[in-house]
């Protein structure tokens, strides 16, 4: 079955030459087909021009924006919006990110589509919906939902990249990139995007920067002495990510060997290859090289107290296992991975009730984690 358009809730009518909503209500070309949004009560095919609202052809111009950008009258629908809405991107702007705050992401997108398609040029907005395709990736991940997670990574990075084409140069889609760069490991991009904000900040004077300002200064700085420091821009680390992430884990943990045997006192690494590890089942490899990540500098993180529980686990160590899993939820409360595993430890534990509890737990942080979900359902079956 293929998917409903959007385009599809929208007629696109001919007005008669003395058409007028009101006497306050925006002008109107007459010979330019107007998009219109229909009403939910409205039967298929039918259209009551007596009943037509000045709230129905903004609705239907906004789709329009969102899902028909290349539209051959685009340019006149702009100019309605414009002069029936003069704040209306302040107004969409805000909107999005509200939604978008809270994870509303369905109504967040086609707000955000709509913006775009008003004003392309502006890089804000392009800045904008990058930012909030990476904010929709890393929740979709969260959830276990890692296809999802993957093409919306794939939209953001398409909008960092239009927005760090910009001219001028907007510093912010550097500074934001970088961070973006660093969850994919991508490290020589991430130190490139950073050197880039740095560069571009430089002249700057404290009291134009504002604290904001100065602390994104500092934190950029922070994270190139980091890079730079225990040397993440390697080539071999690098490979190292990606071929692991794709599957290809054999090839990766040569890689990172490789890189350890050059630094050996680099937490990620040994982190990186304990995933490694740990995804081809060699759960007591991975355990020693959690450890040792464990027992560097900067290694002592939610993510690698959870990894190597995930190993005591699978070896039989339940006990070990729940105080790294609780060491983990202390340092990050709200993390559904910690807090599923802990529901997994107590099905392995022989306590259903206090399995579906945390399930439950999971669930409502995040509604859409599928994995909570079907465990929790196999529960109560």
């Amino acid at each position: 079955m293929n998917p409903v358009s959007p385009l599809d809730s929208v007629y696109f009518i001919t007005l008669p030459e003395d058409f007028k909503l009101s006497n306050s209500a925006f002008h109107i070309d007459t010979t330019i087909p107007l998009p219109v949004q229909k009403k939910a009560e409205d039967a298929p095919g039918t259209f009551d021009m007596k009943s037509l609202t000045q709230e129905q052809i903004l609705a239907g111009l906004l789709t329009v924006m969102a899902y028909d950008p290349k539209n051959e009258h685009i340019l006149y629908y702009r100019s309605v919006l414009k002069n029936a809405r003069p704040n209306l991107k302040k107004e969409l702007g805000e909107a999005a990110i509200l939604k978008a705050k809270n994870e509303d992401f369905e109504l967040a997108e086609e707000i955000f589509r709509a913006l775009h398609g008003f004003d392309p040029e502006d890089m804000t907005i392009v800045l904008n919906m990058a930012l909030f395709f990476d904010q929709r990736a890393d929740s979709y991940r969260r959830s276990g939902l890692h296809e999802d997670a993957d093409a919306y990574d794939a939209d953001a990075f398409n909008y960092y990249r239009e927005a760090l084409e910009a001219e001028p140069s907007l510093p912010d889609a550097f500074f934001n990139a970088g961070f973006f760069y660093l969850k994919q490991r991508k490290y020589k991009e991430a130190k490139d995007s950073f050197e880039t904000y740095l560069a571009l900040t430089c002249d700057a004077k404290d009291e134009d920067l504002g604290e904001n300002g100065i602390y994104k200064k500092n934190r950029a700085q922070e994270i190139l002495n980091e890079i730079a420091n225990r040397n993440m821009d390697d080539e071999h680390f690098s490979a190292a990510y990606d071929l692991i992430n794709r599957g290809e884990e054999e090839k990766g943990l040569e890689e990172i060997r490789k890189f350890i045997e050059k630094n050996p006192n680099v937490w990620n690494a040994w982190f990186m290859l304990g995933w490694g590890m740990r995804k081809i089942k060699h759960f007591d490899e991975a355990k020693l090289a959690f450890e040792k990540a464990l027992s560097l500098e900067g290694g002592e993180t939610s993510d690698t107290y959870n990894e190597l529980a995930i190993c005591l686990l699978e070896t039989g160590d339940l006990k070990g296992a729940k105080k790294l899993l609780e060491k983990a939820l202390v340092k990050d409360s709200e993390n559904t991975k910690i807090i599923s595993n802990l529901g997994y430890l107590a099905l392995k534990e022989g306590n259903p009730s206090l399995a579906a509890g945390y399930f439950q737990t999971v669930l409502e942080i995040d509604p859409d984690d599928k994995i909570a979900a079907l465990e929790l359902a196999k529960l109560e079956s």
